[in-house]
């Protein structure tokens, strides 16, 4: 039964699809299925079942091919003409708001992106940071569908990204070049929801593939790189900054118990033009996302 369980999600992981609940839910932490599988392996050399050995290694072999990192990470050859720190957090309905506003004075990001941002974490922001971020592009509203951009360049309003919760979009003038801006927080895969968050993720990468100039496309994605529907926005040719920088396992969800376990779900996504050098996940009170900060670098085309 073990085997068989663990069999299906890796399946699903072979055959590039996301399958139905339960498996989107556990391909999150396709890792960890490295236990179950050595599990069945030690049982079914302890049993002398030789069917259940050579299928219990043939999984563990199938785990460890898939661990590796996806997506392409060829260095921009033009030349640098700016560096940017990225932050993304989503703050779980604004509670986090109050430990995410410390983390944004010490580290200085240029651009924030902040999900789950509810009228109260919007209030803040704005009050703490009106002339260190005079530059913002917002969705008001309350419990999780709140979310807002912070910027320290200029910005001119796009429309953004439909979703249930707020995706707000800008385009900024980093030093005389354009930079897309996209937040990106589709619905989680939660069971009967998970069409949902496929539609949301497939909207995010129409939005990925439609943009010809500099983009960072960040935030919560409820999605990892094990998830078929997430390697498709991957597929557009962006890059993830965590991965470019050397993080591309650390987990960023369920806070509480990261970094010995979770899922990588919190990313800042670039396009071809950008390099990264640095990615740190910032442990924040009272959400249960890690935040994550990125130093990037346009390149000139």
């Amino acid at each position: 039964m073990l085997l068989a369980c663990t069999s299906v999600v890796v399946g699903c992981r072979v055959a590039d699809a996301d399958g139905i609940t339960p498996v989107p839910q556990v391909l999150a932490f396709l890792p960890w299925l490295l236990v179950p599988a050595g599990l069945s392996l030690a049982l079914a050399l302890l049993a002398r079942w030789r069917l259940g050995i050579v299928w219990s290694l043939l999984v563990l072999a199938v785990l460890a091919w898939f661990i590796e990192p996806y997506g392409e990470t060829d260095e921009p050859g033009g030349t640098p003409v700016a560096e940017l720190k990225v932050l993304t957090s989503n703050v779980e309905f604004g509670r986090g708001t109050g430990s995410l506003v410390p983390v944004i004075r010490a580290r200085k990001p240029d651009i924030v992106f902040v999900e789950e941002c509810e009228y109260t974490c919007q209030g803040t922001l704005r009050r703490d940071f009106a002339s260190t971020y005079p530059y913002r592009q917002a969705v008001v509203a309350g419990g999780s569908e709140g979310s807002v951009v912070l910027s320290r360049f200029p910005l001119k309003a796009t429309g953004g990204v439909d979703g249930t919760m707020g995706m707000p979009g800008a385009v900024a003038d980093v030093r005389g070049h354009d930079v897309r801006l996209q937040l990106a927080h589709p619905m989680p895969p939660l069971p009967g929801q998970v069409g949902v968050w496929k539609r949301e993720l497939g909207r995010l990468r129409e939005a990925a593939a439609a943009t010809s100039t500099p983009l960072i496309l960040a935030g919560d994605f409820n999605a990892s790189q094990d998830h078929a529907a997430f390697r498709r926005i991957l597929d557009t040719g962006v890059r993830d900054a965590a991965r470019l920088a050397g993080h591309d396992r650390t987990p960023s969800w369920p806070a509480r118990l990261t970094p010995a376990f979770g899922a990588q779900i919190d990313h800042v996504l670039v396009s071809k033009d950008f390099s990264a050098s640095d990615a740190r996940f910032i442990r924040l009170n009272d959400t249960d996302h890690r935040a994550l900060l990125v130093n990037i670098t346009l390149h000139q085309r």
